[in-house]
């Protein structure tokens, strides 16, 4: 049986990060990757948007890790060279009836430290942004976009200078809970045990799966566990567009939003989908819906411009109906598993709050 001290299970952009801040304070890390690359999932299935804290509630973790986690995230792709445009976003109201809730937006960011938003009306807008169709917005300036990608491969670079080991195409099948730490069933071309001091369980989506697969742990404490599936589609064309467009959030998500990828491409999403399984497949019927939200602040949009992108498929522990839940950073005095940390619902913002997230487990480790 193999012994190890700290395994990290996900090598997604919140597994990389943990890996990271876990190597860099000493401890010898393993990560297992069940795809065949790092980041295939949620990671690499978003809108690589850099939020600045605008949404979430007061005192919750993702308002503190949203904020410091943008902080850690500019700052660390300006020393890494990682690619990013704080191209800033405008969040509108569409009609009167979405005032109230565009100015209770504002004041939420305000409780969180998000103190560079200002309130734009109809004219201003039009100044910014001529083709948007809005009585009001919110700007905000330190909304930004970042290659998600090269991020990813930076966090790994970091962990493994640091003597961390990725293992891919490595599933955790299974495992128990011990006196002496937690041990797995590994499996992949080279099946093992291993008995691991910490373990952290990044996995996503699977995260339940995972924590559910473990011998002696306390079921009862995994929160609720849902899927919500995003589609994106993709713009033929230049929109008219220098920064994202956002409407006022929605009952799954933050809305169909324009943003952009660092090349300029244009694309929409993501819409909410509540969903029993896994799967990517963007239905090309949903195109009519994507055009009657788009032109609710762009008028304008060509039709046929519009042509499936991709998907993503969000960790929700809340679902349809529910107000919107916090990330869930479940630590032992939770579930009473010495070494276990298990990582639960990290949607959005969590691309933002990955290296904050990060700062959160590795601090958990030292107390």
């Amino acid at each position: 049986m193999e012994q190890l001290d700290c395994l990290v299970i996900g090598a997604g952009v919140v597994g990389l990060s943990v890996s990271r801040a876990l190597a860099l304070a000493g401890r010898e890390v393993f990560i297992l990757e069940r795809n065949p690359r790092i980041g295939e999932e949620a990671s690499s299935r978003n809108s690589e948007v850099i939020h600045a804290g605008l949404y979430y509630p007061s005192g919750s973790l993702k308002a503190r890790l949203c904020v410091r986690g943008r902080d850690l995230l500019y700052g660390y792709c300006e020393a890494r060279g990682i690619a990013f445009d704080r191209m800033g976003k405008l969040v509108v109201a569409s009609d009167e009836p979405e005032v109230p809730g565009l100015r209770q937006l504002r004041r939420q960011a305000e409780a969180n430290g998000v103190t560079d938003v200002s309130w734009l009306e109809q004219a201003e807008v039009a100044r910014l942004e001529p083709a948007v169709r809005c009585v009001a917005a919110l700007h905000s300036p330190s909304t930004g976009i970042v290659d998600s990608h090269a991020l990813m491969e930076a966090l790994l670079a970091d962990a493994e200078d640091n003597g961390a080991i990725l293992a891919v195409d490595t599933p955790v099948e299974g495992g128990r809970v011990t006196g002496d730490g937690i041990v797995l069933e590994i499996g992949g071309s080279e099946p093992m045990t291993a008995a691991c001091r910490s373990v952290v369980n990044c996995a996503g989506v699977h995260a339940s799966q995972v924590a559910a697969s473990l011998e002696g742990f306390p079921v009862h404490t995994l929160p609720p566990s849902y899927l919500c599936k995003g589609n994106y589609f993709s713009f033929s064309g230049t929109t008219p567009f220098s920064r994202l467009i956002y409407p006022l959030p929605d009952e799954g998500g933050l809305g169909i939003h324009l943003t952009f990828d660092l090349a300029g491409q244009a694309r929409f999403g993501p819409d909410s989908q509540w969903v029993d399984e896994v799967d990517y497949h963007v239905d090309e019927s949903l195109a009519d819906l994507f055009y009657a939200a788009v032109r609710r602040y762009w008028p304008d949009i060509p039709e046929g411009s519009l042509g499936p992108g991709y998907s993503g498929i969000r960790a929700m522990v809340r679902g349809p109906g529910e107000e919107a839940a916090d990330f869930v950073i479940q630590s032992p005095d939770a579930h009473g598993v010495p070494g276990l940390i298990n990582l639960f619902g990290i949607e959005s913002p969590g691309l933002t709050a990955c290296m904050a997230i990060a700062e959160e487990v590795a601090g958990s480790f030292r107390i």
